[in-house]
């Protein structure tokens, strides 16, 4: 008989349980997700950037933890939300009490069991999808990384058992608990009371306190180093939701006394709506601010390590291409790259130098960058203006020639490519026009330009690189380990720094998805509740734009409090990578805009979704 009821209840109200196994599917598949890298410390030493990212995975696991058991614990009382009416009807009808608690216990377990299955399923196909995505857009590898990771999987199914395990009771003894009235009218009864008076001030300063405390670690993360990590973690997170309990109440009942506001169109119902049900919706924004944090903050420091690695190589190079002997198809490809300088400058190449032109070079003086020893600004950009009045200059002392000037020497084995790599340990040389006619070798050319951004040429540039690797063969007999090329130093660098690069928007993109679930599932778990409130108000004639109107409103609120406090976050939170990014907050515009984005999208999506519960059909 028990079977036969908790069969037939799931089976008629399967669109409910679609929507709380949605959530459970996504937390579980998310969980999973991070404990893959969170797990193999091998594939963390050996790919990232920062030496201590295996504690901070450590530390990222107990915050991922808490705001589980958090979700998990809501989640499944969405169950009991859903039945209470139900469960009291039975009790009625003279059933008995330990008979219902019992089937509370396993329809809790059953639906966690399924959704832990699922979502395992899910995690695994997620964590290859985007792996696998990542690796190929950023050139990685990823040796090492496996998506079915056998002690993740133990680790989510211990941990998911154990919370279901204690949420069926907990459920089980608040149904024992409850009396038959209480469980037939619990739709009407708000969810908890409003925090007032010197609680709220209490609660508010704590809040500040501790975020407080919070921000300060993060910004002196480099001489707190991990104590740093913990202290951020031990008040941020805390503080964030003492934040939301003790200020977001207070908000809403100031906003409902502005009569001016309150009484304009269904201001009143709206707000009315938010104080309904204010506390525990504090609680779930508060989650989904952490959530927020961590989940932009993850891909704002993946993306800033992937754009600091092009600073990073524009700190060491003026020039962004460098083309030795160009050949007529890389100077026609080059016609139609928009350049903000550009020059070509003869040489001439024999067994014991290379010599340059000094008419050329003095008509055009290139750039250099020269490390200032200001950590501001670590380089700048130099353009060379010493005369060279000499009719001869070479870098190795002689009785014929002056020594080159330190910045010239700088200029032809930097940016104009007479380096080593190419040239062996040839002599390098600047001579009048008179003298370098003279010398007995072919004329050859060297190009040498800036773009907006030299990533855009990269095919172009990196087969540049490989006919240098040949043409250092010619004048030195050997191939070498590499050119001296802007680009060839800066895909060295995303090299080392991409399995930084790679977790930072792994996790990012998985902390977002678990962040809209948490705030779509909390706001449509709940809107079966408000059904009744909106047929009413239909019934005694408010319009139907009207209502649609205030659904936007109320839910835009409940959306804003979180994206502002999880951005706030974050943009504090950047200054932790400024003792390793030389600039942290580089194009920090392109993950805030994909976030924005994402969580619009979000917004509407719930909103639509809401609007389809809620309001009676025209």
């Amino acid at each position: 008989m028990l079977v036969k009821l908790l069969s037939g209840s799931m089976k008629k109200m399967w669109k409910d349980y679609l929507v709380l196994l949605f959530g459970l599917t996504i937390s579980i598949a998310i969980f999973y997700m991070f404990e893959t890298l969170a797990q193999n410390k091998a594939f963390l030493e050996a790919n990232a950037l920062i030496s201590s990212i295996v504690f901070v995975f450590h530390v990222g696991t107990f915050i991922l933890g808490l705001v589980t058991i958090f979700y998990i614990f809501y989640a499944t009382s969405f169950v009991l939300s859903l039945r209470q009416k139900e469960l009291g009807m039975y009790m009625t009808l003279g059933a008995k009490k330990g008979k219902v608690t019992q089937m509370m216990f396993l329809e809790t377990l059953v639906i966690g069991i399924i959704s832990l299955i699922i979502g395992l399923i899910v995690g695994v196909g997620l964590s290859e999808g985007i792996a696998r995505l990542l690796m190929a857009r950023l050139d990685f590898s990823g040796e090492g990384f496996h998506a079915l990771y056998q002690s993740s999987l133990w680790t989510t199914v211990i941990f998911y058992m154990i919370l279901f395990l204690l949420t069926a009771i907990v459920n089980a003894i608040r149904i024992a608990r409850k009396s038959v009235l209480e469980l037939l009218h619990a739709d009407q009864i708000a969810d908890n009371k409003v925090i007032k008076g010197w609680k709220t001030f209490v609660g508010t300063l704590f809040a500040i306190v501790l975020i407080a405390v919070g921000y300060f670690a993060m910004i002196n993360m480099g001489e707190l180093a991990h104590a740093g990590v913990i202290i951020a973690t031990a008040t941020v997170t805390p503080g964030t939701y003492f934040f939301f309990m003790a200020m977001l109440p207070f908000i809403i009942k100031r906003i409902k006394g502005i009569r001016t506001i309150n009484e304009k169109g269904l201001n009143a119902f709206t707000y009315a709506q938010l104080d309904f049900r204010v506390s525990q919706l504090s609680k779930v924004l508060g989650t989904v601010a952490m959530l927020i944090a961590l989940g932009l903050g993850a891909m704002t420091a993946g993306l800033s390590f992937y754009h600091n690695t092009e600073i990073q190589s524009s700190m060491m190079h003026a020039y962004d291409v460098k083309v030795l002997e160009p050949t007529d198809k890389e100077l026609t490809e080059m016609e139609n790259w928009e350049f903000e300088e550009r020059n070509l400058y003869s040489y001439r190449v024999t067994d014991e130098g290379v010599y340059f032109s000094k008419d050329e070079l003095q008509t055009n003086p290139p750039v250099i960058k020269e490390i200032t020893g200001n950590l501001d600004e670590l380089t700048k950009e130099t353009r060379l203006e010493d005369d060279l009045t000499a009719p001869v200059y070479t870098t190795d002392e002689t009785d014929n020639a002056e020594l080159m000037p330190e910045q010239w020497h700088t200029a032809l084995r930097s940016e104009l490519m007479a380096n080593f790599y190419i040239f062996g340990d040839r002599a390098l040389y600047i001579l009048d026009q008179e003298k370098f006619e003279a010398i007995n070798a072919d004329t050859q050319t060297v190009f040498v330009g800036k773009v907006e951004n030299f990533i855009d040429h990269a095919n172009t540039l990196e087969e540049i690189d490989e006919r240098h690797h040949q043409l250092a063969v010619k004048y030195t007999g050997e191939e070498p380990t590499m050119s001296g090329s802007k680009y060839e130093d800066y895909i060295s660098l995303k090299s080392i720094a991409n399995g930084t690069i790679f977790m930072g928007m792994f996790l990012g993109v998985a902390f977002l998805m678990m962040m809209a679930s948490v705030l779509m599932f909390k706001l449509l778990s709940s809107a079966t509740v408000d059904i009744d409130r909106y047929q009413m108000l239909r019934k005694i004639g408010v319009r139907h734009a009207k209502l649609k109107k205030s659904i936007y409103k109320e839910l835009f609120l409940v959306f804003l409090f979180p994206g502002l406090i999880g951005l706030v976050h974050v943009l504090i939170g950047m200054e932790m990578f400024s003792f390793i990014l030389i600039e942290p907050y580089t194009k920090i515009w392109l993950p805030i805009s994909m976030f924005l984005v994402i969580y619009g999208l979000y917004y509407l999506l719930t909103v639509k979704m809401y609007q389809r519960i809620v309001l009676p059909k025209n």
